[in-house]
């Protein structure tokens, strides 16, 4: 006698009752999010379409806030130096940070030595940094114009955060000094999972360092450097505090960009209308640019790198 067992699945219907404990597991951040993120979002529409001054009653005045953006020119000032920042932070940030990561990465002891000291700007508050680069470029007692002067190279020194040519770069170099740390340790995390194996068999084929560097680290990293390089481009949407501790948008309007205008518009200069429009403009451009990223680069289709290995 022959007996079969049939054994049928029963597949859970998406949205019966299975779903619902997942629901109530994400319903905080889902109502964090709606109140920190999306009602500001909300309000700022309204209050771009308004005159005020962040005490009186608001006044409707409909498109006028937005046709005044795109014709501003101190605001069509500030969107190009934050173009130029944005460009000119991606540069100073990527090569040293890539090689900074992968030379911590490394399993020697005096790397990680060396690697306590690199993390140190992480451990600092912004205004703490903004304070320090201020005392180190002073133009009179600075250490840089002491140092310059004390080597015979007084024509060199400057007033660095008062001259307008300078002033701009002069506060990228710093943010890059800032970030540069988390940036590395990015790299140091992602280089730190290529398998040894790589490096073995191209030291039998006889592959030299710089040839292991561009022939294996570098297109492993590849979307390191990606997720890297779009917390650097977005995150220049956001740099205010350092700026405003360092120049306050000076001198004149040589720093003064985007969230830093925003800020300068709305509540030193109370148009918290025209502001509420940069603001918007500054949330939606991060996001049009994350979504870029992720659709030029393919990071959205990305596949394991060790397949076949």
């Amino acid at each position: 006698m022959s007996m079969s067992v049939t054994t049928r699945i029963t597949p859970t219907r998406r949205g019966g009752p299975a779903s619902w404990p997942a629901l109530l597991w994400t319903a905080p951040a889902l109502c964090f999010y709606a109140l920190f993120a999306l009602f500001p979002l909300v309000v700022a529409l309204y209050l771009s379409f308004t005159n005020w001054n962040g005490i009186a009653q608001a006044a409707w005045v409909g498109p006028a806030n937005w046709l005044h953006f795109f014709s501003d020119p101190l605001t069509l000032h500030a969107i190009g130096l934050t173009i130029e920042m944005m460009i000119l932070t991606w540069v100073l940030q990527t090569p040293l940070s890539l090689l900074l990561g992968v030379f911590m990465a490394g399993q020697q002891r005096y790397r990680a030595v060396l690697s306590v000291f690199y993390f140190l700007p992480l451990l600092f508050s912004t205004v703490a940094i903004g304070i320090t680069w201020i005392s180190i470029l002073d133009p009179n007692f600075g250490l840089i114009n002491v140092t310059l002067r004390a080597m015979g190279l007084s024509s060199w020194a400057r007033g660095w955060l008062g001259d307008p040519n300078l002033a701009f770069y002069v506060v990228a170099i710093v943010i890059a000094w800032q970030f540069i740390p988390f940036h590395s340790l990015l790299y140091m995390t992602g280089a730190r999972q290529i398998p040894r194996e790589l490096y073995d068999v191209a030291e039998i084929d006889g592959a030299g360092r710089l040839r292991k560097f561009f022939s294996i680290t570098l297109p492993q990293l590849k979307y390191t450097i990606i997720t890297s390089s779009i917390f650097m481009l977005t995150g220049s949407l956001t740099y205010f505090d350092l700026i405003w501790v360092m120049t306050g948008g000076g001198p004149g309007y040589a720093t003064r960009i985007l969230p830093l205008h925003m800020y300068i518009t709305a509540f030193m200069n109370e148009q918290v209308g025209y502001g509420s429009v940069i603001a918007l403009v500054l949330a939606v451009s991060g996001i049009a640019l994350s979504l870029l990223l992720l659709r030029v680069t393919g990071f959205l289709r990305m596949s394991s790198q060790l397949e076949g290995l």
